[in-house]
């Protein structure tokens, strides 16, 4: 096992520091990367590309993030980890995931789902072991349990029953499972109660190598239609036995604790996929201006801004949503679902626009300029960000929405500025105080703070006025989405009606558009792209015409500003984040 290199600097001293040690760590694995346009480069787009369609790990570069350490960024900085913040956690996986979502998660990420109830609720043995394997560079997985509208990782589950000598014994299959003959540690959420309901599951964290001869049976390697490269198998468990010091939290807490730990995954896996499809759209505007020394064409204007203009808004609605995690834990679970609702069906959207402009250069699977966008739809669903991820946040959306019709929207304080504000030092994610449901909705106070602010320029035209019109047609849709949730049964059994599902999507593009308009709100002028309001027009109206709210039409030169950025921000090797990201090219 390879330990954490020492080049790699550990978090430590005041909050203020862990920003720029993030930042430090993802510039520094951006280097080591490299150029992912070299047809030579080992851990480049081709190599990986190679690797996927092989089926098999891309060794080199796993073999690289081993020797930087990179699991340590699962891995709290109490227990000797780098994890502070969740916002920063994502920035630092952004380097691999810009490459390859399927390195991501078959590398490291999948740890990060499985341990998250061990940091929430282990003990504290279990915590020290834990951070001590991954510190140690072994992998954990997760053994999901079963659920609605499954993928055939959500398909299935295993059972737990008490033994005769005491803890439980396992039994059940699943066929897919990512990393299954590579984890180090199974965390099983195992059914413990043959009744539905909140206590119907337990959390056990087993480890391989302790179970006993003929009750565990690898299976063999799943054929999956996505995320070719990391290694899909099975696992069947007969009897396979769990002490009573497997058990994490107690008994029955499974569910719970898959609600806690849910909205940290949720919202990483929405912050760092951003990255991937930042990748495709560099592909684009590469296709777009290959060969012309005169402007990009018009009939690509709009796909491209567009599609900028929407990666800015994931990146706003996941940094707000990672921030809100460690800033408001309590009340940061109904808007995590909300983000993971609404950045997949964007980038879906994205995707398909982007093919438009890279027209037959798309089906050039091996070029390492124009193969992201195959690799990159087939990697989204596994991901989570298939039919089965919009289904689990309905379920957590849409029971909470006559609550917050009735005692939250138009009522409730805004949250703290630092929510949006770059730069801001905030508390460090702790899994322990991380809320289900309840707590208001502090992003609905926000887009009724943000359109009473810029109502004194409704009416003046221009990028401010339009930005004014915007947002006060949110606050608008916002009220009759009230008047209609008010009306919502309170019996849950009727909230699973198709009318009333749709109400999740009103709602989740709100509290986007809520984001949006708070990131550009903070901007104190560092980036003056930023600070000025065309992306934010941009971006709002493509959300408001999602909604089918009136949008005023964009201000002349919003879409030339735009474009100018994109291109500029293609040209001097910069991502098309918030962050403007300095890229290796």
């Amino acid at each position: 096992m390879t330990g954490i290199a020492q080049s790699a600097p550990a978090p430590g001293g005041p909050p203020g520091h862990w920003e720029a040690a993030a930042r430090a760590r993802a510039a520094r694995l951006e280097t080591l990367l490299g150029d992912p346009y070299d047809p030579a480069n080992p851990h480049g787009l081709r190599a990986l590309f190679t690797a996927d369609e092989r089926r098999t790990p891309p060794s080199a570069t796993e073999a690289l993030l081993d020797e930087e350490g990179w699991a340590a960024e699962f891995v709290p900085a109490a227990h000797g980890g780098r994890l502070t913040r969740a916002d920063l956690l994502a920035r630092a996986l952004r380097p691999v995931f810009r490459r390859d979502v399927a390195l991501g998660f078959g590398y490291g990420i999948t740890s990060m789902f499985a341990v998250g109830a061990v940091w929430a609720a282990g003990s504290e043995r279990q915590r020290r072991d834990t951070a001590a394997l991954l510190l140690g560079g072994g992998r954990a997985t997760i053994l999901h349990h079963e659920l609605a509208h499954a993928n055939a990782i959500l398909r299935d589950e295993f059972t737990a029953r008490p033994a005769p000598g005491g803890g439980h014994l396992l039994n059940g299959r699943k066929d897919v499972v990512i990393n299954a003959a590579r984890a180090h540690a199974h965390v099983v959420y195992a059914r413990t109660d043959t009744a539905r309901g909140p206590r119907s599951h337990s959390v056990f964290l087993l480890d391989p190598a302790q179970a006993a001869p003929g009750t565990t049976r690898h299976l063999p390697r799943a054929a999956t239609s996505g995320m070719r490269g990391a290694l899909f198998s099975g696992l069947e468990f007969d009897g396979r036995a769990a002490p009573d010091d497997a058990l994490v939290g107690g008994l029955g807490d499974g569910v719970a604790l898959a609600l806690r730990t849910f909205q940290v995954n949720r919202s990483v896996i929405c912050g760092v996929v951003t990255a991937a499809a930042d990748t495709v759209l560099h592909s684009a505007v590469r296709a777009a201006t290959a060969g012309r020394s005169g402007p990009v064409a018009r009939r690509w204007h709009r796909p491209l801004t567009g599609v900028f203009a929407d990666l800015l808004a994931c990146d706003a609605m996941a940094t707000v949503a990672l921030r809100a995690l460690g800033l408001l834990p309590d009340r940061a679970h109904v808007f995590a679902a909300a983000v993971k609702y609404v950045v997949p069906d964007l980038l879906r959207e994205n995707l398909e626009e982007l093919a438009a402009v890279l027209g037959g250069r798309s089906y050039d699977l091996d070029s390492p300029h124009y193969g992201a966008l195959d690799k990159l739809v087939r990697d989204l669903p596994v991901a989570g960000l298939g039919h089965a991820g919009t289904a689990s946040c309905q379920a957590v959306i849409v029971p909470q929405l006559r609550s917050l019709a009735e005692s939250a929207w138009f009522t409730e304080d805004e949250p703290p500025p630092e929510l949006f504000r770059a730069g801001a030092d905030l508390p460090a994610l702790d899994y322990r105080t991380l809320g289900i449901a309840g707590g208001g909705d502090f992003m609905a106070a926000s887009l009724v703070g943000s359109a009473a602010r810029l109502a004194p320029g409704r009416g003046v035209g221009g990028q401010l006025g339009a930005l004014a019109e915007l947002a006060e047609a949110f606050v608008a849709e916002l009220r009759a989405l009230r008047a209609t949730c008010r009306l919502l049964p309170p019996h849950r059994g009727a909230l699973d009606r198709p009318a009333v599902c749709v109400l999740s999507d009103r709602y989740s593009l709100l509290v986007g558009a809520a984001a949006v308009l708070g990131v550009w709100e903070s901007q104190d002028g560092t980036d003056p792209f930023l600070a000025d309001p065309a992306w934010a027009v941009l971006a709002l109206s493509r959300i408001g015409a999602r909604l089918g709210i009136p949008v005023p039409d964009l201000p002349d030169g919003c879409t030339r500003q735009v474009l100018h950025e994109l291109v500029r921000r293609y040209r001097s090797g910069l991502g098309c984040d918030l962050d403007a990201t300095v890229l290796t090219q």
